[in-house]
């Protein structure tokens, strides 16, 4: 028998609805792990009963971008930070994602997987019902295959979804010599591997400063297309290197950072149809300009905002936090925060998530207020009353 939700101020997400689908006296069933129908509270058809109360009723969150496999604390490199001290500046003393290298090697993956399942279970808890999970902190061909193995196998027991995404994150210290070397078995070991265990989803790739050069980039996108998986990446965080143009032309999923970017990327960006993911902690935290969020909105482009989630730049596992920041640092509306950590996330992994319609995935989130401004508003509290994912009922948060 269908599951009912009736008495709710329903927030579909729904593209065929105006702004944020608003249904203010709404109603939702469910039957297995799917949306059945979606409509006003009087239509709503039989089945077990959930008294919503009038509370907001939205899409489960979906968090587009994090680096949530890891071992490791760089605490250190915070307090460092906060007096003063760069991105780069920290690298160079043997700080940045090199720290984060040993601890999970020397775990082999073990302890990263009990710090996925913590990150996951708070996610969920903050309202989180899909992840993606990038690899990229291992950096050899077994480690980092390893992670994506590891991946699904937590967020099973975590109650979300994980969408799985190999990193070429950058060139480790012991392979700087011989970097040509290094971007070939990336090309040749890591990405067919991965593609045919069906390990990842999809390949990302940091292409900035002190990462991968264009040139390496582009051959590590040849291979991705050599393997089918499509492209993501991280693009103008430190420098704009002209790498948003090059995944514009692959027709990349997402390009995510984007605090530096030229007007003729957007311009490219908008034509292929890529999602601009806006990483607000790492942003601030790191101290950088803002992305051209004015911009992006006016060249019609789908804006996402995602934690970020990792251990030296944004160490958050919380999406309302995040809206917060994406709706008072870089000045977007409260609607497209929203649409951001829910419809267009899930464009960006191309999942069948994000939005409350039938024949979507049965992920909902119960909330303790009325009004989708209250969540970014009152950032600080977690107004989660119940999470519901893929049509599993579980007991109210509260």
């Amino acid at each position: 028998m269908a599951i009912v939700i009736r008495n709710a101020r329903l927030m579909t997400c729904d593209p065929a609805r105006p702004g944020l689908g608003m249904i203010d006296h709404g109603a939702i069933a469910f039957d297995g792990e799917q949306i059945a129908w979606v409509g006003e509270n009087r239509d709503a058809p039989d089945g077990t009963m959930i008294d919503a109360a009038g509370k907001l009723v939205t899409p489960g969150l979906v968090d587009c971008h994090t680096h949530a496999i890891f071992a490791g604390n760089r605490a250190n490199e915070f307090a460092m930070r906060a007096a003063g001290k760069g991105y780069l500046e920290i690298a160079a003393a043997g700080g940045g994602i090199n720290a984060t290298l040993g601890p999970t090697r020397a775990s082999h993956g073990a302890q990263a997987a009990v710090n996925l399942l913590g990150h996951l279970r708070a996610m969920r808890a903050g309202g989180t019902t899909t992840v993606e999970v990038k690899s990229g902190y291992d950096l050899t061909t077994e480690g980092e295959l390893r992670l994506l193995g590891v991946i699904p196998n937590v967020g099973r027991p975590a109650g979300v979804s994980v969408v799985p995404t190999l990193l070429a994150h950058l060139v480790p210290p012991e392979r700087k010599a011989d970097r040509d070397a290094y971007v070939r078995e990336i090309c040749e070991r890591w990405i067919p591997r991965a593609a045919a265990g069906q390990l990842a989803t999809s390949v990302d790739v940091w292409c900035d400063e002190g990462a991968f050069t264009i040139d390496e980039t582009r051959a590590i996108l040849d291979a991705a297309k050599a393997s089918g998986l499509p492209v993501r990446g991280h693009v103008g965080q430190l420098s704009d290197i002209g790498a948003a143009e090059l995944f514009a032309e692959r027709g990349a999923l997402s390009v995510d950072h984007l605090e530096q970017v030229s007007d003729a990327a957007i311009a490219m960006l908008a034509k292929a149809g890529t999602v601009a993911v806006m990483l607000p902690g790492a942003c601030v935290q790191l101290r950088l300009p803002v992305p051209p969020v004015a911009k992006l909105r006016a060249a019609g482009i789908p804006m996402a905002v995602a934690t970020d989630l990792n251990p030296g730049t944004s160490y958050s596992t919380s999406l309302p936090l995040q809206m917060w920041l994406a709706t008072t640092h870089f000045a977007m509306t409260v609607e497209e925060a929203w649409l951001g950590v829910t419809r267009h996330a899930a464009r960006a992994l191309r999942v069948n998530a994000g939005v409350l319609a039938p024949g979507a995935h049965a992920d909902l989130v119960i909330w303790d207020c009325e009004d989708p401004a209250e969540v970014p508003y009152r950032y600080g509290t977690n107004l989660v009353s119940r999470v519901i994912t893929r049509g599993g009922l579980d007991m109210p948060s509260k």
